[in-house]
C-alpha cells in the first residue's frame, strides 16, 4: 500500500511538473477531455434540471390525470381532415360523465380561451392566461392559496362574477394591498376578487399559476354560449391504484353512449392521459442525452489522443530516468503504475475544469434566469470517472513502452 501511495505521489508530481514546465503543450492536451466532460456533464445537467422542474410543475398532478376533448395530445393515426370535424365536448356531457363514472375523485370542465386585460381603477396587466373551469379544477390542479379562497359549487354553477388571481397578477394589479374583496374589470364586466393563489414561479411549460386567473366557465357560457372560439375540455381524475386500461375504456364506453354512436364508427374524441404526454417529454430528454454524448464522445476520443501524446512525450523525456529506476530495482509494474497514474492525474485535472466550467454556467444561468441549473454530485461523480477512464486508457500503450524499455538502452538513449 505504501509503494502504490508513493507512486501516486511521484505521478501527481510528474503531472504537475508537465503543466508547469510545458503550460502550453499540457493544456492543449488537456483541452480535448475538458470539452468533452463539460459537453457531456452540461447536456446531462440541463436535462436534469428540465426534469426537475417538469416533475416540479406536475407534482401538483396525477399522472393519470385525463383530459377528454376533440384534439391529440401527441401524434395520431387518425387524419388532420377527420379530426377537425371531430365535435367539442359539452357541458351536459361534463355532468353526465360526473354523475355516471365509476372510481372517479373528481370531473371538472375548462375552457381553453384567448388571453385577456385586467383592469383595476388606472392599472392594467395585460397578456394573462385566462382559466375558465368548474369547481373542481381547485383539486384536479392541486391549487394552494396565499389569501381567500377559491369558488364554490354554487357559484360555479350559477356563473357568479368571481375571480381567483395568479401571485404575480395580484401584485402588478393591487402590489402590497389586500385584493380579496375589491373588483377589477374583465369582459367589459366586474368581477369580484376572492382569492389569490400562492407564489410558484415560472414554469417549464410557459403559463404558471402566478400569471394565470381562475373564474367560472358558466360566466364565459352565459355570455356566449358554446361558442367555437373557446375550446372545452373535461378533465377527469381516477382513484389511485385504478388499472388505467379498463377505466379509459369506460370512459370511451360512456362518451359514446352519451353521444349515441353506433358500434364500428371510430370515437370522435381524445382521451388524453397525463402520462402519456410526461412519457414523451421523459423521451425527448432521452433523446438529448443520447446525441448529447455521441457529440461529446468526439471530444474525449481527441482528448484521449491528446493525453496519450503527451505521455509518450513524457516517456522520452524521461528515458533516461527511467532506466536509472530500473538499475536501481524498480520493477516493471512500478515504471507501469508511475506512468499510468499520471495519464490518469493529467486527465483528471482536465476534467475537473470541464466541470469547474458546467458549474459556472450554471450559476451564472440560474441567477440571470428564473431557472434552476443544478448540478448533481451523481454528474461530477460521472465526470470524475469518465476522465479518470479516458486517462487510464490513454495512458495504457506509453505505460507499457516504458515499462518494456531495457535499462541499459534507456540509460545510454539519454545520454
Amino acid at each position: 500500500m505504501l509503494l502504490y501511495l508513493r507512486l501516486l505521489k511521484e505521478s501527481l508530481s510528474f503531472a504537475i511538473n508537465a503543466l508547469r514546465n510545458n503550460k502550453l503543450r499540457t493544456l492543449l492536451s488537456l483541452l480535448g477531455v475538458t470539452i468533452g466532460i463539460f459537453s457531456i456533464i452540461a447536456v446531462l445537467a440541463a436535462v436534469d434540471s428540465l426534469d426537475r422542474k417538469i416533475s416540479k410543475d406536475l407534482s401538483s398532478l396525477d399522472k393519470n390525470t385525463i383530459y377528454l376533448m376533440k384534439f391529440c395530445f401527441g401524434p395520431s393515426e387518425i387524419p388532420q381532415w377527420k379530426r377537425e370535424q371531430f365535435p367539442n365536448v359539452k357541458y351536459d356531457e361534463y355532468i353526465a360523465l360526473k354523475n355516471s363514472l365509476n372510481n372517479t375523485q373528481q370531473v371538472g370542465y375548462q375552457l381553453f380561451v384567448n388571453r385577456e386585460s385586467l383592469k383595476y381603477d388606472s392599472k392594467t396587466v395585460a397578456d394573462v392566461n385566462m382559466v375558465p373551469s368548474s369547481y373542481e379544477m381547485v383539486d384536479i390542479d392541486g391549487l394552494t392559496f396565499d389569501r381567500g379562497r377559491f369558488y364554490t359549487e354554487s357559484e360555479s354553477n350559477s356563473g357568479s362574477p368571481v375571480i381567483v388571481l395568479g401571485y404575480e397578477i395580484a401584485s402588478g394589479l393591487f402590489g402590497s394591498d389586500d385584493p380579496v374583496g375589491k373588483s377589477i374589470r374583465l369582459y367589459g364586466q366586474r368581477f369580484t376578487v376572492i382569492g389569490v393563489m400562492t407564489k410558484m414561479g415560472a414554469g417549464f411549460f410557459g403559463d404558471s399559476n402566478d400569471t394565470s386567473v381562475y373564474f367560472p366557465a358558466n360566466f364565459l357560457r352565459r355570455m356566449y354560449g358554446d361558442s367555437d372560439a373557446m375550446t372545452p375540455v373535461i378533465v377527469l381524475k381516477p382513484v389511485k391504484g385504478i388499472d388505467m386500461d379498463a377505466y379509459k375504456a369506460e370512459v370511451a364506453q360512456k362518451l359514446r353512449a352519451i353521444r349515441g354512436m353506433k358500434a364500428g364508427e371510430i370515437d370522435n374524441f381524445f382521451i388524453n392521459v397525463l402520462s402519456g404526454f410526461t412519457d414523451f417529454i421523459d423521451g425527448i430528454l432521452g433523446q438529448m442525452n443520447v446525441v448529447g454524448w455521441i457529440i461529446s464522445g468526439f471530444s474525449l476520443l481527441v482528448g484521449g489522443f491528446g493525453i496519450a501524446n503527451i505521455m509518450f512525450v513524457s516517456v522520452k523525456e524521461r528515458t533516461n530516468l527511467i532506466g536509472i529506476q530500473k538499475s536501481l530495482g524498480a520493477k516493471n509494474r512500478f515504471i507501469l503504475f508511475q506512468f499510468l497514474f499520471e495519464a490518469i492525474i493529467l486527465s483528471v485535472i482536465g476534467g475537473i475544469i470541464g466541470l469547474l466550467m458546467v458549474w459556472g454556467i450554471a450559476f451564472i444561468l440560474t441567477k440571470a434566469l428564473d431557472f434552476e441549473f443544478v448540478l448533481s454530485f451523481g454528474n461530477i461523480i460521472l465526470g470524475t470517472t469518465l476522465a479518470a477512464i479516458i486517462g487510464l486508457i490513454s495512458g495504457i500503450l506509453p505505460a507499457i513502452s516504458a515499462a518494456n524499455l531495457d535499462p541499459v538502452e534507456a540509460i545510454r538513449t539519454g545520454m
